[in-house]
Protein backbone atom coordinates (compact mmCIF):
# COMPACT_ATOMS: atom_id res chain seq x y z
CA UNK A 1 0.00 0.00 0.00
CA UNK A 2 1.21 3.40 -1.09
CA UNK A 3 2.46 5.60 1.95
CA UNK A 4 0.92 9.33 1.99
CA UNK A 5 3.47 11.83 3.49
CA UNK A 6 3.06 15.34 3.81
CA UNK A 7 5.85 16.58 2.62
CA UNK A 8 9.38 15.62 0.95
CA UNK A 9 11.26 16.06 3.78
CA UNK A 10 9.64 12.90 5.66
CA UNK A 11 11.38 10.85 3.01
CA UNK A 12 14.17 12.72 1.78
CA UNK A 13 17.13 11.24 3.88
CA UNK A 14 16.55 8.28 2.02
CA UNK A 15 17.76 8.99 -1.25
CA UNK A 16 20.80 10.96 -2.73
CA UNK A 17 18.98 12.03 -5.77
CA UNK A 18 15.51 12.72 -7.33
CA UNK A 19 14.64 12.28 -11.05
CA UNK A 20 11.60 15.05 -10.65
CA UNK A 21 8.94 15.83 -13.21
CA UNK A 22 8.00 19.16 -13.80
CA UNK A 23 5.01 20.08 -15.31
CA UNK A 24 2.07 19.28 -13.16
CA UNK A 25 4.86 19.05 -9.81
CA UNK A 26 6.75 22.06 -9.98
CA UNK A 27 4.90 23.88 -12.67
CA UNK A 28 1.64 24.32 -14.32
CA UNK A 29 2.87 25.65 -17.83
CA UNK A 30 1.81 28.96 -16.34
CA UNK A 31 3.92 29.68 -13.10
CA UNK A 32 6.14 27.97 -10.90
CA UNK A 33 4.94 26.15 -7.66
CA UNK A 34 6.47 27.96 -4.80
CA UNK A 35 6.08 24.88 -2.20
CA UNK A 36 7.53 22.46 -4.65
CA UNK A 37 10.58 25.01 -5.29
CA UNK A 38 11.26 25.53 -1.69
CA UNK A 39 10.82 22.00 -1.07
CA UNK A 40 13.68 21.23 -3.84
CA UNK A 41 15.70 23.87 -2.89
CA UNK A 42 15.55 22.34 1.00
CA UNK A 43 16.68 19.12 -0.56
CA UNK A 44 19.53 20.60 -2.41
CA UNK A 45 20.69 22.23 0.71
CA UNK A 46 20.89 18.79 2.46
CA UNK A 47 22.96 17.70 -0.29
CA UNK A 48 20.52 16.11 -2.75
CA UNK A 49 21.18 15.97 -6.08
CA UNK A 50 17.64 17.52 -8.56
CA UNK A 51 17.74 15.96 -12.04
CA UNK A 52 14.62 17.41 -13.81
CA UNK A 53 13.20 14.20 -16.23
CA UNK A 54 10.91 15.79 -18.63
CA UNK A 55 9.11 14.24 -21.35
CA UNK A 56 8.97 18.24 -22.94
CA UNK A 57 9.86 17.42 -27.00
CA UNK A 58 12.90 20.24 -26.43
CA UNK A 59 16.52 20.46 -25.92
CA UNK A 60 17.71 20.73 -22.21
CA UNK A 61 18.52 24.28 -23.06
CA UNK A 62 15.12 25.53 -24.23
CA UNK A 63 13.42 23.78 -20.76
CA UNK A 64 15.58 25.64 -18.59
CA UNK A 65 14.97 28.91 -20.63
CA UNK A 66 11.43 28.32 -20.05
CA UNK A 67 11.72 27.45 -16.78
CA UNK A 68 13.25 30.77 -15.86
CA UNK A 69 10.58 32.56 -17.72
CA UNK A 70 8.13 30.79 -15.29
CA UNK A 71 9.81 31.78 -12.38
CA UNK A 72 11.62 28.27 -11.46
CA UNK A 73 14.69 29.12 -9.85
CA UNK A 74 18.14 27.40 -10.92
CA UNK A 75 18.78 27.00 -7.48
CA UNK A 76 16.14 24.10 -7.24
CA UNK A 77 17.71 22.00 -9.47
CA UNK A 78 20.73 20.47 -10.81
CA UNK A 79 20.68 19.15 -14.54
CA UNK A 80 18.20 18.26 -16.78
CA UNK A 81 17.14 15.23 -18.75
CA UNK A 82 14.47 15.37 -21.83
CA UNK A 83 12.70 13.36 -23.77
CA UNK A 84 13.71 15.75 -26.54
CA UNK A 85 17.24 15.11 -26.33
CA UNK A 86 16.87 11.10 -26.06
CA UNK A 87 14.77 11.75 -29.60
CA UNK A 88 16.51 13.93 -30.88
CA UNK A 89 19.87 11.79 -30.49
CA UNK A 90 17.58 8.97 -32.27
CA UNK A 91 16.59 10.83 -34.97
CA UNK A 92 20.23 12.05 -35.83
CA UNK A 93 21.09 8.33 -35.87
CA UNK A 94 18.49 7.52 -38.44
CA UNK A 95 16.11 5.47 -36.73
CA UNK A 96 13.11 7.06 -38.92
CA UNK A 97 15.28 7.87 -41.73
CA UNK A 98 17.02 11.46 -42.92
CA UNK A 99 13.39 12.62 -44.81
CA UNK A 100 10.80 12.92 -42.58
CA UNK A 101 7.50 14.69 -41.72
CA UNK A 102 6.76 16.56 -38.99
CA UNK A 103 3.99 16.58 -36.73
CA UNK A 104 4.07 19.56 -34.39
CA UNK A 105 4.16 23.68 -33.87
CA UNK A 106 6.25 26.11 -34.83
CA UNK A 107 8.06 26.43 -31.12
CA UNK A 108 8.85 23.11 -31.80
CA UNK A 109 11.88 23.87 -34.24
CA UNK A 110 15.17 23.44 -31.87
CA UNK A 111 14.30 20.15 -31.87
CA UNK A 112 15.90 19.93 -35.69
CA UNK A 113 18.78 21.92 -34.37
CA UNK A 114 22.10 19.66 -34.90
CA UNK A 115 23.12 17.72 -32.11
CA UNK A 116 26.98 18.11 -31.76
CA UNK A 117 27.41 14.99 -29.67
CA UNK A 118 27.53 12.57 -32.72
CA UNK A 119 30.28 12.05 -34.79
CA UNK A 120 28.29 11.68 -37.94
CA UNK A 121 25.07 12.79 -37.62
CA UNK A 122 21.95 12.02 -40.58
CA UNK A 123 21.29 15.10 -42.22
CA UNK A 124 17.61 15.24 -41.51
CA UNK A 125 15.37 16.92 -44.20
CA UNK A 126 11.55 17.98 -43.47
CA UNK A 127 9.23 17.19 -46.09
CA UNK A 128 5.40 16.30 -46.98
CA UNK A 129 4.27 12.96 -45.82
CA UNK A 130 4.01 11.72 -49.56
CA UNK A 131 7.82 11.96 -49.75
CA UNK A 132 8.84 10.50 -45.88
CA UNK A 133 10.80 7.95 -44.92
CA UNK A 134 9.33 8.36 -41.30
CA UNK A 135 7.73 10.81 -38.86
CA UNK A 136 8.58 12.87 -35.71
CA UNK A 137 5.83 13.48 -33.63
CA UNK A 138 6.41 16.58 -31.54
CA UNK A 139 2.69 17.19 -30.31
CA UNK A 140 -0.35 18.20 -32.16
CA UNK A 141 -0.67 20.26 -35.31
CA UNK A 142 -3.93 21.42 -32.73
CA UNK A 143 -3.10 20.99 -28.82
CA UNK A 144 -7.13 21.58 -28.33
CA UNK A 145 -8.16 19.10 -31.29
CA UNK A 146 -9.05 15.31 -31.06
CA UNK A 147 -6.07 13.20 -31.77
CA UNK A 148 -8.72 11.27 -34.45
CA UNK A 149 -8.41 14.31 -37.05
CA UNK A 150 -4.91 12.50 -37.91
CA UNK A 151 -6.61 9.46 -38.90
CA UNK A 152 -6.25 10.27 -42.25
CA UNK A 153 -2.65 11.18 -42.97
CA UNK A 154 -2.12 8.09 -40.19
CA UNK A 155 -3.63 5.74 -42.42
CA UNK A 156 -1.64 6.66 -45.55
CA UNK A 157 1.82 6.51 -43.64
CA UNK A 158 1.00 3.02 -42.08
CA UNK A 159 0.60 1.82 -45.75
CA UNK A 160 3.51 2.96 -46.45
CA UNK A 161 5.10 1.37 -43.27
CA UNK A 162 6.92 4.56 -41.85
CA UNK A 163 7.77 4.61 -38.24
CA UNK A 164 6.64 7.50 -36.14
CA UNK A 165 9.09 8.98 -33.23
CA UNK A 166 7.17 10.54 -30.88
CA UNK A 167 9.24 12.92 -29.09
CA UNK A 168 6.90 13.19 -25.75
CA UNK A 169 4.81 10.00 -24.50
CA UNK A 170 2.40 12.36 -22.24
CA UNK A 171 -0.65 11.86 -23.34
CA UNK A 172 -2.37 14.93 -21.81
CA UNK A 173 -1.13 18.01 -20.02
CA UNK A 174 -2.92 20.85 -17.79
CA UNK A 175 -1.79 24.26 -18.93
CA UNK A 176 -3.42 26.03 -16.09
CA UNK A 177 -6.97 25.08 -15.86
CA UNK A 178 -6.84 24.03 -19.46
CA UNK A 179 -6.75 20.31 -21.22
CA UNK A 180 -4.04 20.17 -23.85
CA UNK A 181 -3.29 16.54 -26.21
CA UNK A 182 0.48 15.86 -26.34
CA UNK A 183 2.46 14.01 -28.29
CA UNK A 184 1.74 10.62 -26.74
CA UNK A 185 -1.85 10.72 -27.42
CA UNK A 186 -1.02 10.50 -30.96
CA UNK A 187 1.46 7.83 -31.13
CA UNK A 188 -0.98 5.73 -29.40
CA UNK A 189 -3.66 6.47 -31.59
CA UNK A 190 -1.29 5.19 -35.12
CA UNK A 191 -0.13 2.28 -32.75
CA UNK A 192 -3.85 1.80 -32.48
CA UNK A 193 -4.32 2.12 -36.21
CA UNK A 194 -1.38 -0.59 -36.76
CA UNK A 195 1.11 1.80 -36.83
CA UNK A 196 4.83 1.60 -35.20
CA UNK A 197 5.69 4.17 -32.99
CA UNK A 198 9.37 4.93 -31.10
CA UNK A 199 9.12 6.53 -27.61
CA UNK A 200 12.09 7.77 -25.66
CA UNK A 201 10.47 9.58 -22.61
CA UNK A 202 8.85 8.41 -19.36
CA UNK A 203 8.17 5.75 -18.83
CA UNK A 204 10.32 4.23 -21.06
CA UNK A 205 14.13 3.60 -20.74
CA UNK A 206 16.19 6.23 -22.82
CA UNK A 207 15.35 8.86 -20.88
CA UNK A 208 16.52 7.09 -17.74
CA UNK A 209 19.44 6.51 -19.34
CA UNK A 210 20.22 9.74 -19.89
CA UNK A 211 19.60 10.71 -16.62
CA UNK A 212 21.95 8.67 -15.09
CA UNK A 213 24.84 10.15 -17.26
CA UNK A 214 23.22 13.64 -16.39
CA UNK A 215 24.53 12.38 -12.81
CA UNK A 216 27.08 10.69 -13.71
CA UNK A 217 28.55 14.01 -15.54
CA UNK A 218 28.01 15.97 -12.47
CA UNK A 219 30.60 13.02 -11.41
CA UNK A 220 27.84 10.78 -9.41
CA UNK A 221 27.36 7.18 -9.59
CA UNK A 222 24.39 6.86 -7.15
CA UNK A 223 22.24 3.21 -7.18
CA UNK A 224 19.00 3.03 -7.70
CA UNK A 225 17.83 2.61 -4.41
CA UNK A 226 19.08 5.65 -3.47
CA UNK A 227 17.34 7.92 -6.35
CA UNK A 228 13.46 8.52 -5.94
CA UNK A 229 11.57 9.16 -9.29
CA UNK A 230 8.66 11.81 -8.51
CA UNK A 231 6.14 12.79 -10.76
CA UNK A 232 2.22 13.04 -11.37
CA UNK A 233 1.85 11.08 -14.74
CA UNK A 234 0.69 7.50 -13.02
CA UNK A 235 1.47 6.40 -16.41
CA UNK A 236 4.55 7.78 -17.23
CA UNK A 237 6.35 8.79 -13.71
CA UNK A 238 5.35 5.78 -11.84
CA UNK A 239 5.34 3.22 -14.51
CA UNK A 240 8.47 4.56 -15.57
CA UNK A 241 9.80 4.07 -11.67
CA UNK A 242 8.85 1.10 -10.92
CA UNK A 243 10.45 -0.23 -14.36
CA UNK A 244 13.44 0.71 -13.23
CA UNK A 245 13.42 -0.56 -10.10
CA UNK A 246 13.21 3.26 -8.37
CA UNK A 247 11.29 4.42 -5.78
CA UNK A 248 8.49 6.88 -6.52
CA UNK A 249 6.52 9.53 -5.31
CA UNK A 250 3.38 9.78 -6.58
CA UNK A 251 1.83 13.67 -7.04
CA UNK A 252 -1.63 13.00 -6.78
CA UNK A 253 -2.65 16.48 -7.23
CA UNK A 254 -1.28 16.59 -11.19
CA UNK A 255 -3.07 14.96 -13.69
CA UNK A 256 -5.29 12.54 -11.42
CA UNK A 257 -6.50 15.35 -8.58
CA UNK A 258 -10.15 14.62 -9.38
CA UNK A 259 -9.68 10.44 -9.81
CA UNK A 260 -8.01 10.70 -6.09
CA UNK A 261 -10.22 13.28 -4.67
CA UNK A 262 -6.85 15.66 -3.92
CA UNK A 263 -7.83 19.15 -2.79
CA UNK A 264 -4.49 19.17 0.03
CA UNK A 265 -4.04 15.81 0.32
CA UNK A 266 -5.75 12.73 -1.35
CA UNK A 267 -8.78 11.03 -0.25
CA UNK A 268 -7.59 7.47 0.92
CA UNK A 269 -10.24 5.87 -0.83
CA UNK A 270 -10.31 7.34 -4.14
CA UNK A 271 -6.73 7.21 -4.35
CA UNK A 272 -6.93 3.24 -3.33
CA UNK A 273 -9.62 2.97 -5.94
CA UNK A 274 -7.16 4.59 -8.66
CA UNK A 275 -4.07 2.81 -7.65
CA UNK A 276 -6.21 -0.37 -8.04
CA UNK A 277 -7.29 0.17 -11.44
CA UNK A 278 -3.91 1.61 -12.66
CA UNK A 279 -2.47 -2.10 -11.32
CA UNK A 280 0.41 -0.02 -10.14
CA UNK A 281 1.49 0.77 -6.53
CA UNK A 282 3.83 4.04 -5.83
CA UNK A 283 6.14 4.37 -2.63
CA UNK A 284 4.19 7.26 -1.41
CA UNK A 285 1.93 9.96 -2.52
CA UNK A 286 1.65 13.31 -1.64
CA UNK A 287 -0.95 15.90 -2.89
CA UNK A 288 1.58 18.13 -3.96
CA UNK A 289 5.25 18.53 -4.07
CA UNK A 290 6.19 20.48 -1.09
Amino acid sequence: MTRIIDSLAEISASYDALFCDLWGCVHDGMRAFPAAVAALQAYRAQGGIVVLVTNAPRPRASVAKQLDRLGVPSDCWDVIATSGDSARKAMFEGVVGSRVWHIGEPHDAPFFEKLQLLENPVEIEKVALEEAEGIVCTGPFDPMADPAVMRPQFLLAKSRGLKLLCANPDIVVDRGETREWCAGALARLYTEMGGESLYFGKPHPPIYDLARRRLEQLGRTIPDDRILAVGDGILTDVLGGLGESIDTLFISGGLAREETGTVDQPDPARLARFLTEAELEPSYTIGMLR
